[in-house]
């Protein structure tokens, strides 16, 4: 293939892939970024699901990007806003970012690519840039020494979850799997979705070749994000981990976590929805569970999951 040739290849559409963004009460970030996902050379669908703004976010950018579809949802719907616009995505893959990041172009095209040529593959996740300065996310580490095993034709290392504003997935494998779990809404919600692909049979991988910017909000509460991430990590443990599992698992967090008014708070609102917790308890198999203690393991030797803030 000539130079000439190539350049046309990545220069062409490519609408194998659509892209949804959720926000809430942050125009001007969501206006920049759905300028930049204009100016890919894939030229992908967007669908931005807007979550009950109250500043003009929907009206703003259904005015500058009328070629994109704008979902007003009524309620702050968080991450479950997702599955209203993959249930209208009619390609067979659909690429996640937030209001405050965006994909590098050609990286779309690539993991459509990915996921043609490997049909158990649910899940591609990029590397992630972080603005103004460009350098990896401290996550980027963290998939790119995953300790979990993975067949050999995976793209990248094999992966227990994912980033959902990183991730290319596989639209029929996020619909059949059932979406973000509404009980979740927002903040670690990919580890329950992740572990239920897993269990059907699919694989996750790290992909570096893939890149995704993100300029982290300055409108984002961290210490509100802080509560629900760790409400929805006990969540989650109780959920699909073994009874054994799930206590070891508690118990440590309740041990490494900051002793203060945030952690309290999230450790009162997870045992406050326990009783649904427990209803919706399906654990996930031995071999399963194996997996998700290596994955463990590495995190709590890691350093970018703290629940500091």
């Amino acid at each position: 293939m000539t130079e000439r040739h190539e350049h046309a290849e990545t220069a062409r559409p490519d609408h194998r892939v659509s892209v949804v963004v959720i926000t809430r009460n942050r125009r001007e970030e969501l206006l920049r970024t759905l300028r930049l996902l204009r100016e890919l050379p894939e030229r992908p669908p967007v669908l931005v699901v807007d979550n009950a703004s109250s500043d003009g976010t929907a009206e703003e950018a259904a005015a500058r990007f009328p070629e994109m579809t704008v979902l007003r949802a009524e309620s702050n719907l968080g991450a479950v806003g997702r599955n209203l616009a993959v249930a209208r995505v009619r390609t067979p893959y659909v690429a996640f970012c937030d209001d405050d990041s965006w994909w590098e172009p050609g990286s779309l095209r690539h993991a459509a690519d990915l996921l043609d040529a490997r049909p158990r593959l649910a899940a591609v996740t990029a590397r992630i840039l972080v603005e103004p300065g460009g350098e990896e996310d401290p996550v980027v580490a963290e998939l790119r020494d995953s300790p979990l095993a993975g067949p050999p034709w995976l793209p990248g290392p094999a992966i227990g979850s994912f980033l959902a504003a990183a991730t290319v997935l596989r639209a029929d494998a996020f619909r059949q799997a059932g979406g973000f779990h509404p009980g979740l809404w927002l903040g670690g919600e990919e580890e329950l979705l992740a572990t239920d692909l897993q269990r059907a049979g699919w694989w996750l991988s790290y992909a570096p070749e893939l890149t995704i910017r993100h300029a982290p909000s300055a409108l984002r509460d961290p210490t509100a994000r802080r509560v629900v991430g760790l409400r929805n990590t006990l969540w989650f443990t109780w959920l699909r981990r073994p009874a054994w599992a799930a206590v070891r698992r508690t118990l440590h967090l309740a041990r490494t976590v900051p002793r203060d008014r945030a952690s309290v708070t999230a450790f009162g609102r997870a045992l406050a929805g326990l009783p649904w917790v427990l209803r919706a308890r399906v654990p996930v198999s031995a071999p399963l569970e194996a997996r998700l203690r290596t994955l463990e393991k590495a995190q709590e030797a890691g350093g970018s999951r703290r629940y500091v803030g």
